[in-house]
């Protein structure tokens, strides 16, 4: 080891990696057969971390150890088959060591200079993504961090194509089932929540055409100026798609951006069951989705597509000097001038390695195969007379209730709230709840390929026997 050039032998770097290897085989062979994870306790994680900054190194042996059996003790596992609770994200092996393989080369894709391999398959695999989406050729975008990231992208794209920099009285549209980074990514693009009409959700937690059309005509009937509605490709707290083809008409017609957050759902498209539900995916002036969730891959990763790939080069191109050799070449793509990135690793390895390891195909029925276990979950729940269905199963969420005869609607909450607690301190799975027309409702997330039947069903019987008790 040199310690001065922070380097080790050769041996010493094929041994350190072979017992990082190691050790990410046998917890990802080993999970199922271990519970979800533990949240951890403060005081105990800064007795075992808290100190000051190490002036000598250790051994990479002891360090690692001090991980595995610290950190990586103390944490939930959302790629654990029986994590139900919010979106997993499944991963997969072979995109864990695509993001070994992208930090250990410290690819680097801000610009086609620097990184003009990367780059292109980055181009290759966010026009896979675009075909599943169905939007037109002159689609495009980028690998960004996550949803919100990829939300607030899109809706600075959304200002920019539709209202420039001047904001006042401008206003947009969205359910009360919207993921909050969308309201964050108002927030953080200079919107006043007043700006922001969250809009009562319909009978089927969709965003409702009257309701919209309503608010728009009122708000340009007092001078203001309606310039985007974001939609749902499937709902965290249910599934729920809005009318995505009935939006797209009322958008074009009103000259509005229309926006859909498909974080996890718009992946579906690659389905026969997933592309009845997303009829209009394609229409969306963008398109957010996250392939950390269902497309299996590790943490993090998300995309944005836009209908017009030059829109985003419009909103975020800026040139300054000391990039002036990366713009030489009309035919190079600089992801620097598409996002707010400048600095950006090579995020799009993991997926397209999946994609050429496993094939679409996989995929596909691994995504099927999600939205059926959904399902299988809705069957056993009627199955079972004190369990009352609030949602049905759609895109692999289903949401339901412990009800108790002659208890009150209040009682019921606490108790479907204490399922959550001691399910996740007994240690077998972990399913969260979430509010649905005033009242506490637990729900299922089943996009994990690994997550078997019997997995279902225990886990019900499991929640089941801890209501009955408490």
């Amino acid at each position: 080891m040199d310690s001065e050039k922070l380097e080790l032998t050769r041996e010493e770097m094929r041994g350190f990696g072979y017992a990082v290897v190691d050790a990410l085989v046998e917890q990802s062979c080993g999970l199922a057969a271990c519970g979800p994870g533990v949240k951890g306790r403060r005081e105990e994680l800064e007795a075992l971390f808290r100190e000051p900054p190490p002036e000598q190194g250790a051994e990479p042996a002891d360090v690692l150890r001090q991980v595995t059996e610290g950190a990586f003790r103390s944490m939930v596992f959302v790629n654990h088959p029986r994590f139900f609770a919010f979106v997993p994200s499944p991963g997969n092996f072979i995109g864990a060591m695509a993001d070994a393989l992208a930090s250990g080369y410290n690819a680097f894709v801000g610009t086609w200079f620097a990184g003009s391999g990367p780059a292109e398959i980055e181009l290759v695999t966010v026009d896979w993504l675009r075909q599943i989406c169905g939007l037109p050729e002159s689609g495009g975008g980028l690998f960004v961090s996550g949803g919100s990231v990829a939300n607030l992208t899109a809706l600075a794209v959304a200002r920019h194509a539709r209202i420039g920099y001047e904001i006042a009285d401008a206003a947009a549209y969205f359910s009360d089932q919207t993921h909050s980074s969308v309201e964050r990514a108002f927030s953080v693009l200079g919107f006043a929540p007043a700006q922001m009409r969250r809009l009562p959700a319909d009978e089927n937690f969709r965003l409702s055409m009257a309701a919209l059309e309503a608010e728009v005509a009122r708000d340009r009937a007092l001078g203001r100026r309606p310039f985007c509605v974001v939609a749902n490709a499937g709902t965290t707290n249910t599934g729920a798609v809005d009318p995505l083809a009935e939006l797209a008409g009322f958008c074009r017609r009103e000259g509005l951006w229309l926006h859909v957050d498909g974080a996890y759902g718009a992946a579906a498209a690659v389905t026969q069951e997933g592309r009845a539900l997303l009829v209009g995916l394609g229409e969306a002036d963008s398109v957010t989705l996250d392939p950390h969730k269902w497309l299996f891959q590790p943490f993090e990763i998300g995309c944005v597509l836009v209908r017009d790939a030059d829109r985003l080069k419009s909103a975020f191109r800026i040139l300054p000097e000391y990039l002036r050799d990366v713009h030489r070449f009309r035919e190079e793509v600089n992801f620097c001038d598409y996002g707010i990135q400048l600095s950006r690793g090579f995020r799009a390895l993991k997926l397209w390695m999946t994609l050429k390891v496993f094939g679409l195909d996989a995929v596909r029925k691994a995504i099927a195969r999600g939205i059926r276990l959904a399902e299988v979950a809705g069957r056993r729940l009627r199955e079972r007379p004190e369990w009352e269905i609030v949602t049905p199963a759609q895109l692999a969420i289903v949401s339901f209730r412990y009800v108790v005869p002659g208890r009150t609607e209040e009682e019921i909450d606490i108790l479907n709230g204490r399922v959550v607690e001691e399910l996740l301190a007994e240690g077998f799975a972990v399913v969260t709840s979430t509010v649905l027309r005033g009242r506490t409702a637990l729900r299922l997330c089943t996009i994990n390929p690994r997550t078997t039947e019997d997995d279902i069903t225990e886990t019900i019987s499991r929640m089941e026997r801890i209501a009955e008790h408490l």
